[in-house]
């Protein structure tokens, strides 16, 4: 590691040669305890450091400058690099296992390290709708309100409406029952292709569509017992897929009754 720095501050066309600074053994020192291990994040600290020490006229990087650094690099976070990756997937992979404790500390990682909070409300509003879905619908409203109030007041506020999301979806019921849907619809229109609509479900504005049998037999649903009709509403080689499986949890055990109780008509 100490190797690595030297080059670092030598090297004038990889690194940080042509501003002429000498790195003094104790701040050396913090580096390399600092980096526990990781060159690229002794690196990203030294490159920061350098830039203080620049700034400030003098020619040596001290301790104080690595100091400085290291709260600016907060904890190994480049949003150009794997480490950005690496927290957002921490942050989303806490929220989907409903612990809130982890998720905040990853949230305020990336809020720390300078990350744009309407990225993080993004990928919060996709998980609302991808893994937490119809076990709580209530879910994605908040997600997206977040979304909003963080875009209305910006930081450092916008913190605090984060912080809300994060401990609501965190604790809320999981299910990717409609995200698992979809993905079976789809794989049926891949393997299928565009199959006809069936008439009955189609609409006849012309006499000419009518004599062609558009729309004949449809029968409207709130005329019906409970507004449910059994009428065939997919190509007839799809009919019987299911897609939708909704789970015990949260608001969907009501909605997987209810749908027995609709597919069992």
């Amino acid at each position: 590691m100490r190797r690595i720095l030297e080059r670092a501050l030598t090297d004038r066309e990889r690194g940080l040669g042509e501003l002429g600074l000498e790195l003094a053994p104790p701040a050396r020192d913090f580096l390399i305890a600092g980096a526990q291990g990781d060159a690229r994040r002794a690196l990203g600290t030294l490159e920061v450091a350098a830039g203080i020490a620049a700034r400030s006229g003098g020619r040596t990087i001290d301790v104080a400058a690595t100091e400085e650094a290291a709260q600016q690099k907060t904890l190994l976070y480049d949003r150009a690099g794997e480490e950005h990756y690496n927290v957002i997937s921490a942050f989303i992979k806490s929220l989907r296992d409903s612990d809130p404790d982890a998720a905040m500390y990853w949230l305020m990682r990336m809020l720390e390290a300078g990350e744009d909070p309407l990225f993080i409300a993004r990928r919060m509003v996709i998980l609302a709708a991808e893994d937490i879905g119809t076990a709580d619908p209530q879910a994605l409203v908040i997600a997206n309100a977040v979304k909003d109030a963080v875009d209305f007041v910006g930081l450092p506020e916008g913190r605090i409406p984060l912080a809300m999301g994060v401990a609501y979806l965190a604790t809320a019921p999981k299910s990717n029952a409609a995200y698992a849907a979809m993905n079976r619809a789809l794989a049926d229109v891949k393997a299928h292709g565009a199959l006809p609509v069936p008439l009955v479900m189609r609409n006849a504005p012309t006499p000419l569509m009518k004599d062609l049998g558009y729309g004949k037999g449809y029968e409207y649903a709130h005329e019906h017992e409970a507004n449910v009709v059994r009428q065939q509403h997919r190509p007839e080689s799809l009919e019987g897929h299911a897609y939708y499986e909704p789970t015990e949890n949260g608001v969907e055990k009501a909605i997987r009754e209810r749908l027995a109780r609709i597919r069992g008509r």
